[in-house]
């Protein structure tokens, strides 16, 4: 194939789908073979990870290619260049991808045993976690960034090389957070008491520190370490706080050092930096705000492009909601003009411990792919593209293997290209999915999601839970009521009721009181608030309903603040007595309840009509409301059906109004259209059909084109009416089957393409 050069390509204004394939895991001479199966698919670029691990020789200095021709990464770069595929670079310094080390070269952990961070009760983990900011620590990556950095800067694009973006580490808290091990070593509590007390006083510290029979002396530094190791009932919740958002600035700076070190080494402003976001787990995305809750800091100032990982499998009504707020609260944390994108998005059979438990079909990577593209992404890079081999290490550790992963001799076998070179049954099918992305690429780029009705919360703090204490009852308890209520709600149901509901709701960021400053008053905020939130919110809260916000309150509304002391300024505001919450038998080991006993909830009549159309519905917990004597616009919505008491009930404050929905409501679209319309928020395009499942999401370029994005994401097939300010979008209905998508473009004075696109089935 003769040379060409790589078609301009910029990460910051065009849509871009790349596929990772790891060099180091190939021979050199499988490299043509594999960009040019990744150039059948379709994509404009190339994603590899560079390991520290991989690259480091038994004497502490780095091979590029001198004398393994596997890690020639320079040669690599060049064959990308030549077949017109441009590159993002991911030179960690941690990498994952199942390496030893999470990536990191050995001699930087066999020098420096101290790097290593000392968690609860003063436990060190066999995991790396290290201190980001620990000097041995950085001065073993400058010496990494050395090396590495040089090759990637001659390779930039713009000299003339493929390299359009340069990653900056990899999941960032991501092992502190899954083994629950936060960095407590003694530097870094020294520096948290003295972040603290500069920000406060030292008595201040020693009040929030000092209580109980804590040994804790704010003027003995001996003691800071020990107390926070094993803090008291008294002190988790402070520290719970203290700790996250200290913990977050400390990655915030961490990735300014990093981005400086790439500036200084050559690459310029003309390439993207870029950070990766972790938080699925167990093929959900539900717990994946965790990651964007730690990591936002990293990407505030604008310059830096964050990215999703998403792995969930097939996209079903199950896991809408997951991958939906994953997208929508990435976004928010985002500037108007800032790009974000989906970094690991996974194309693979899903297969991924070689056991056959699992397999995702053909249309799953189309349906993500369209729905994140949808969702205002612009950067995809497929993950795993084609699977590799993993080499030996340079000197035997004596682990079982000796090679450089955990996962054996194979890697990536669940990936569309095999470790042999082998196209997978799906590969053809991603290839067309590719194909129609690219093709269409200009106009989906510039296609961004309109002004919705509804705006979902994101409360960033009630995701800071990738810590916690395991010897406290009263952290247990407090994570365990944010992880059922917040974002999406209990059981999800908030954002799927929205979502197949036609609302496409995108998100805020509520991360201060200022937040709703910024928070315009034209849509209805939907909030699922849990029993936690700071009354300063709060208060905040009540201000943008009295100038005329519109408000859907889903689960209990708060009565304490993130430290756990009673904080009710929002019910104050709103003119509501909270009463004891009736919990289903489900969680009667957890809360007051029976067991045996389910709370039913029925419509209240308003007007000589019921609320909704139907019977009383279980719900897995309802709070009675009361409005206060002086409240005059009070509505219930719902009541308990033994008691009678409001459960769902609608106020007026100042020019707003709020409806506190304080149940587990069902899934029902007659329940939340009636809550919705009660508060003005209609769907953009209205959607009929007898399906569930049907996802809608309306998006405009600048320049007036509309592209309708429709899928199917159900097991049904469905026939689909879609009308906008009361006349149809198409001529007659939108036969779409089970499992698939299309989007409809129109172009100003033209009527809509009937079907610009359809994925597999």
């Amino acid at each position: 194939m003769p040379p060409r050069a790589p078609a301009p390509i910029d990460l910051r204004t065009d849509l871009v789908v790349s596929g990772e394939i790891h060099y180091f895991r190939l021979g050199r001479d499988e490299w043509a073979d594999r960009l040019d199966t990744a150039a059948r698919t379709g994509v404009t670029a190339i994603a590899t990870y560079i390991p520290w691990l991989a690259h480091e020789l038994p004497d502490g200095t780095f091979d590029f290619g001198e004398r393994h021709p596997h890690l020639d990464l320079a040669g690599f770069l060049r064959l990308c260049a030549d077949r017109g595929l441009a590159v993002i670079a991911r030179p960690g310094p941690f990498v994952m991808a199942e390496l030893k080390n999470e990536g990191l070269g050995y001699s930087v952990m066999r020098r420096h045993p101290e790097i290593r961070c000392v968690g609860w009760r003063g436990e060190l983990r066999p995991e790396t976690i290290v201190d980001y900011l620990h000097p041995a620590y950085l001065d073993g990556v400058r010496a990494w960034f050395d090396a590495v950095i040089p090759i990637l800067a001659e390779h930039a694009a713009s000299r003339g090389g493929p390299v359009i973006g340069v990653q900056l580490d990899n999941e960032i808290g991501m092992l502190p957070w899954v083994t629950n091990s936060p960095d407590l070593s003694e530097r870094t509590v020294a520096e948290l008491i003295e972040h603290l007390v500069d920000v406060h006083t030292a008595e201040a510290v020693q009040a929030r520190y000092g209580v109980g029979h804590s040994a804790f002396d704010v003027t003995d530094r001996s003691t800071w370490a020990p107390a926070l190791r094993a803090p008291n009932e008294q002190q988790v919740l402070v520290l719970h706080r203290d700790l996250g958002r200290f913990t977050r600035e400390r990655y915030a700076r961490y990735t300014q050092l990093l981005a400086t070190w790439v500036r200084e080494r050559g690459v310029g402003e003309d390439v993207p930096l870029l950070v990766n976001v972790h938080g699925c787990w167990g093929d959900r995305a539900t717990m994946f705000p965790l990651g964007i809750s730690q990591l936002h800091r990293t990407w505030a100032g604008g310059e830096v492009i964050p990215g999703n990982d998403i792995y969930i499998g097939d996209l079903d009504l199950d896991k809408l909601p997951g991958f939906w707020v994953s997208n929508a609260f990435l976004a928010a944390t985002c500037r108007d003009d800032q790009t974000y994108g989906v970094f690991e998005f996974e194309v693979g059979s899903g297969d991924y411990g070689e056991a056959l438990d699992v397999s995702s079909g053909p249309e799953a990577a189309g349906l993500k792919l369209q729905l994140a593209i949808a969702q205002g992404s612009s950067v995809i890079n497929y993950y795993l593209l084609a699977g590799g081999r993993n080499p030996l290490l340079f000197e035997p550790v004596g682990d079982g293997n000796d090679r450089v992963a955990f996962t054996g001799e194979r890697h990536g076998f669940a990936a569309p290209v095999s470790p042999e070179g082998d196209v997978a049954p799906w590969f053809d099918e991603t290839a067309r999915l590719t194909a129609a992305v690219r093709d269409q690429a200009r106009v989906l780029r510039a296609a961004k999601p309109e002004r919705p009705p509804v705006t979902l919360g994101f409360v960033v703090d009630h995701y800071m839970t990738e810590y916690r204490f395991p010897d406290s009852p009263r952290e247990a308890e407090f994570v365990a009521d944010l992880e059922r209520f917040r974002g999406s709600g209990a059981r999800e149901i908030l954002t799927r009721a929205l979502v197949v509901g036609g609302y496409a709701p995108d998100a805020a960021m509520i991360d201060d009181a200022a937040a709703f400053d910024r928070l315009s008053t034209d849509r209805v905020l939907a909030l699922a608030p849990t029993p936690y939130l700071d009354d300063d919110i709060q208060r905040a809260l009540v201000e943008w309903v009295r100038r005329g916000g519109r408000l859907l309150l889903s689960g209990p509304p708060p009565q304490w603040d993130m430290e756990g002391n009673e904080a009710t300024a929002l019910l104050d505001g709103l003119g509501v007595q909270l009463g004891v919450r009736d919990e289903s038998g489900l969680h009667a080991m957890t809360y007051a309840a029976t067991p045996g006993r389910t709370p039913f909830v029925a419509p209240s009549v308003v007007g000589g009509r019921s609320v909704w159309d139907g019977a009383e519905v279980s719900v897995g917990f309802a709070h009675p409301l009361t409005p206060r004597g002086d409240i005059a616009d009070a509505t219930a919505l719902a009541e308990l059906a033994r008691t009678g008491e409001a459960c769902v009930l609608e106020v007026g404050v100042g020019e707003g109004r709020a409806i506190l929905a304080a149940a587990d409501l069902p899934c029902l679209p007659e329940i939340w259209e009636a809550m919705l319309d009660r508060l003005g928020a209609e769907p953009t395009v209205r959607v009929t059909s007898a399906g569930r499942g049907i996802v809608v999401v309306p998006c405009r370029t600048p320049d007036d084109v509309e592209v309708v994005h429709v899928l199917n994401v159900s097991p049904w097939d469905a026939t689909v009416t879609l009308e906008r300010d009361g006349r149809p979008l198409l001529g007659r209905p939108l036969d779409l089957p089970r499992r698939s998508g299309a989007w409809l473009v129109r172009h100003p004075g033209e009527e809509f393409a009937r079907l610009a696109y359809a994925a597999a089935r």
